[in-house]
């Protein structure tokens, strides 16, 4: 039974005070209508004056007492006295009783036992004494003045029971709100959880700045008490915005409609340090759009911050010497000419024998020497100067100057370079070669560096160490290089097997001509139908990189093509570039294409490697063709003699064939000093287990010197030019038929 009782005076302050005021309002207004009753009706007669008498003072009672319980109590005094009043004006009639109902309904509106009780109490009391003391004015019918304590207990029940239903719906009340309660205190309780556990800095504002609620990662984080000053506001953080005032960016905040994320990199009021923020703002707005609640959550991202930076300082600069890098300089010299319309000045350089230092005192070395020549060359140029290390011992710098400053920088670079350098097995005297261009206008950069490479190019060639400027005779030498390279871009792009066939040059046995074996030749065959020999891309395709898909493509189609003549050819020989050579991913691309075709036997298959390639190559070469060896490929060293260094390769290089160049061969039947050479070439390959090739064979005379010689194979125009892969097929079938004859 208890739990249908409601324990009443649960609203809050603001909830009583509004129903106080309504009831009170009520209260007043029965005095006026009480009034307008009986001037309208049966006069203001003794039942209206003590009526109003009465209630007035309870009116003003109930507005200048303390809350709760005794204004209340005079508001429930008042409203029995009006209603008792009314039936007294109405002689008892029936129909005014009904508001006394009225007022039950009304002042369970208090949800208070006290108001309820009295106006309970004083409604028996009244009908009880009034119905004995003055029946006619409380009653209108016989039965009521002849047992006025019986109908005062039938209204006080009448009365009861509507005032049962109030408390039974009260009740009802007390239980959905409590049951409502447990589920906000429920909802509270995962929220303070979630908020003050969470291990982000997260913090409530109100509109006007003042910090509401934090959790306690967030006071850890400022540095804050945990019992934070009340009023303490935005600006009273010890965290202030870089870029900006904590008020903008919290109007920033504020103003936005839907959530927000903005970084901002602040400093700490405490110890300076500077850090990086990534603030994720909520706004939390009333039905008409007001802000009511301001939830941020704040990231501590410095060290995502320091770790881009340093990454794309990594991107940006060279890891040897701390200079850009090809592509930043690319960029920045792009940017450079779009921002100045004065010419800019592009010098391009490279360390004359800088191999030697890297064979002779080891890679280290050369990295010191790079790292020692950066810094040289950063001291001598201008602070508005963009200096790169391109790889390897190439720099190039790009400055906002005419030719003739450009120059005098030039000149001051090659004395820096000049001067000895000390490390650590002693001192070194270097010299570079230096390309300068002037470049003028947007969009332009690419064409600045590539003149600046050409005039390189040929200072080296006039002995190096030294300055040359670019100009017009070298210019001719550019279009046509930018010419080869579009030409090889959009054959590779295309068809290769169509644009980039891939020819053939039969190598024959010196002693009775029959076909060995044979090199593979790239042609090109551009958009008119017209065939291009190697020398019209070549050098692109090793300025530009695109000798290495070039070279795998040959590699591929150099393969294909044995394994369709695995019966007739002993082998295929193809050119490697110092590029492709140079290249991490080389052994194993060769290796991908080998195990493509298993049937065929790896050392089928010779890599033609010049001089030239092993001098340029930086990386490891032994270890380079040794992994090379690895896979059961043969090596062939190609033009040899043309170096000065040749013998020395031929104990130092793994190869299994030496190819005498081209120059020892012509008139080799009428130069007794040629065929001395050829012969001790010969012997000293037989003695290192290698064999020989004799290229340029294109003279009947020099075969049979070579014959006379021992040379086991000779390739040259005498026996075959390179052949299309059909023709090379056709000429292949046609050998092996009159062999077998």
């Amino acid at each position: 039974m208890s739990s249908w009782i409601p324990t009443g005076g649960g609203l809050r302050d603001e909830d009583w005070a509004r129903r106080h005021r309504l009831l009170t309002s009520l209260l007043a207004a029965c005095v006026v209508a009480l009034t307008g009753f009986g001037a309208l009706g049966t006069g203001l007669d003794q039942s209206w004056l003590v009526s109003v008498l009465l209630v007035l003072p309870c009116v003003v009672l109930a507005v200048v007492l303390p809350p709760r319980r005794l204004p209340s109590i005079f508001v429930a005094l008042g409203f029995t006295i009006a209603c008792g009043g009314f039936v007294a004006m109405s002689q008892g009639l029936t129909e005014s009783h009904f508001t006394f109902f009225i007022a039950v309904a009304a002042l369970a509106l208090y949800r208070d036992w006290a108001p309820f009780g009295v106006f309970l109490t004083f409604t028996t009391l009244h009908h009880a004494v009034f119905g004995a003391v003055v029946s006619h004015r409380t009653y209108d019918h016989d039965s009521a003045y002849a047992h006025p304590l019986l109908w005062a207990v039938l209204h006080g029940v009448a009365v009861l029971c509507a005032a049962a239903f109030q408390v039974i719906a009260w009740r009802l009340t007390e239980a959905e709100e409590r049951r409502a309660q447990e589920s906000l205190d429920d909802s509270q309780a995962q929220l303070s959880l979630a908020f003050d556990e969470t291990p982000t800095p997260m913090a409530m504002l109100a509109p006007d700045g003042r910090l509401l609620r934090t959790n306690a990662a967030y006071r850890n984080w400022l540095g804050l008490p945990d019992d934070l000053p009340a009023g303490l506001a935005v600006p009273d953080l010890p965290l202030r915005a870089v870029d900006s005032d904590n008020l903008t960016l919290f109007e920033q905040l504020t103003e936005a409609i839907e959530p927000v994320t903005v970084t901002r990199q602040f400093q700490h009021a405490t110890d300076g340090a500077l850090i990086w923020v990534e603030i994720h703002s909520t706004a939390l707005r009333d039905p008409q759009g007001r802000l009511r609640l301001l939830f941020v959550h704040c990231i501590d991202v410095t060290r995502a911050r320091e770790h881009e930076a340093e990454l794309r300082h990594q991107v940006r600069h060279d890891s040897l010497t701390g200079l850009l890098s090809r592509s930043a300089f690319e960029d920045d010299v792009a940017a450079l000419l779009a921002d100045h319309p004065e010419p800019v000045c592009v010098l391009y350089l490279d360390v004359d024998r800088f191999k030697s230092i890297n064979d002779g005192a080891g890679h280290s070395c050369g990295d010191e020497v790079l790292r020692a020549l950066g810094v040289r060359i950063e001291r001598c140029v201008p602070e508005n100067a963009l200096v790169a290390r391109l790889g390897g011992d190439e720099f190039v710098v790009a400055v906002p100057a005419p030719l003739e400053a450009g120059v005098r920088i030039g000149e001051a670079v090659l004395a820096a370079v000049a001067e000895p350098l000390t490390v650590a097995d002693g001192r070194l005297q270097l010299a570079a070669s230096i390309g300068l261009a002037v470049v003028q206008g947007a969009g332009r950069a690419g064409q600045g560096v590539l003149a600046a490479d050409t005039a390189m190019y040929a200072a080296k060639r006039a002995g190096g160490n030294r300055l040359e400027v670019f100009n017009d005779r070298m210019r001719v030498s550019v279009r046509e290089r930018l010419l080869a390279e579009a030409r090889l871009r959009q054959a590779l792009d295309g068809d290769r097997d169509a644009t980039l066939p891939v020819w053939f040059q039969p190598i024959v046995a010196a002693a009775d001509g029959r076909i060995l074996g044979a090199e593979a030749l790239v042609r090109m065959r551009t958009p008119e139908g017209e065939i291009l020999a190697p020398g019209h891309f070549i050098t692109a395709a090793e300025e530009t990189g695109l000798v290495v898909p070039l070279g795998e493509h040959v590699l591929t189609s150099a393969l294909r093509h044995l394994l369709l003549w695995q019966d007739e050819l002993g082998y295929v020989s193809v050119n490697v570039s110092p590029r492709q050579l140079s290249e991490p991913g080389f052994v194993p691309m060769l290796a991908g294409l080998l195990a493509r075709v298993p049937t065929l036997a790896p050392h089928r298959l010779v890599l033609e490697i010049t001089e030239t390639a092993l001098l340029a190559t930086s990386v490891d070469l032994q270890e380079r063709l040794g992994a090379i060896k690895a896979l059961g490929v043969r090596i062939a060293l190609d033009d040899f003699g043309t170096g000065y260094s040749s013998l020395t390769w031929l104990q130092s290089v793994p190869a299994d064939v030496v190819k005498l160049d081209r120059s020892f061969v012509a008139g080799l039947a009428d130069d007794v000093r040629k065929s001395s050479i050829i012969s001790a070439v010969l012997w000293l390959a037989r003695s290192l287990g290698m064999t020989a090739v004799a290229e340029g064979v294109d003279a009947e005379a020099d075969w049979q010197a070579l014959r006379a010689a021992d040379c086991p194979a000779i390739q040259g125009y005498l026996f075959s030019r390179p052949l299309p892969a059909p023709d090379f097929d056709a000429m292949l079938r046609r050998s092996t038929v009159l062999a077998a004859v």
